[in-house]
């Protein structure tokens, strides 16, 4: 099967494989990463197909070999080998599919009673492994746990970080002149976006 390479695959586990059973909530990434055995649901509306195993080389999908048929015994010889240093995670039974993207997501704060970490593990645990946040606790906030995301140094989805128009300015926007001297901050600053609320004007 031709290789994905935009994807990014979240297991659905009926958590046998979940954090709770495991010392550390976290391992990787690494170089090289085969999920075996899964059933796959590709998003296309195609019907699910598998067993697949799934190769992960570098953070991208290299390949996705299907290994067998429902209720037809695994042929070993059919599978990916596993490079020195990888890992492997055993699926069988379990489903895969593409991670969701949550187009409004707010990371939350003391009103929602929940911290970024917890947000970020419901977001995961449901699937999301992209978001965007538009506006909430401020873009200094959004963008210091993007990079943090990014760097891999915590559990967290991809952030996309919007901030609400006008947000953080330290008077109302009146003018064009305002406006882009607003935007090329905020850019400079490191939003992906800006969120607009009914009438801007």
């Amino acid at each position: 099967m031709r290789a994905f390479h935009t994807f990014f695959f979240f297991l659905i586990v009926s958590f046998n494989f979940s954090v709770a059973q495991s010392q550390s909530p976290s391992e990787g990434p690494f170089s090289h990463l085969i999920i075996r055995g899964a059933t796959l649901i590709n998003g296309n509306g195609a019907p699910p197909i598998g067993p697949v195993d799934i190769t992960v080389e570098n953070d991208k999908i290299t390949a996705i070999d299907v290994v067998g048929y429902p209720g037809v015994a695994i042929q070993d010889k059919k599978r990916p080998k596993l490079k020195n240093g990888g890992k492997e995670v055993d699926a069988t039974g379990m489903f895969i599919l593409p991670g969701f993207i949550d187009m409004h997501g707010h990371i939350g704060g003391i009103s929602q009673g929940a911290d970024w970490e917890y947000v970020f593990r419901l977001w995961l645990a449901h699937g999301v492994t992209t978001v965007r946040e538009p506006s909430g606790r401020g873009i200094q906030y959004t963008v210091d746990l993007k990079k943090r995301s990014a760097k891999n140094e915590i559990i967290a989805p991809r952030i996309l970080a919007y901030t609400g128009f006008g947000q953080g300015s330290k008077s109302p926007i009146s003018s064009p002149e305002q406006a882009r001297e607003w935007v090329r901050q905020n850019a400079k600053n490191g939003a992906d976006g800006i969120k607009f609320f009914g009438d801007s004007s």
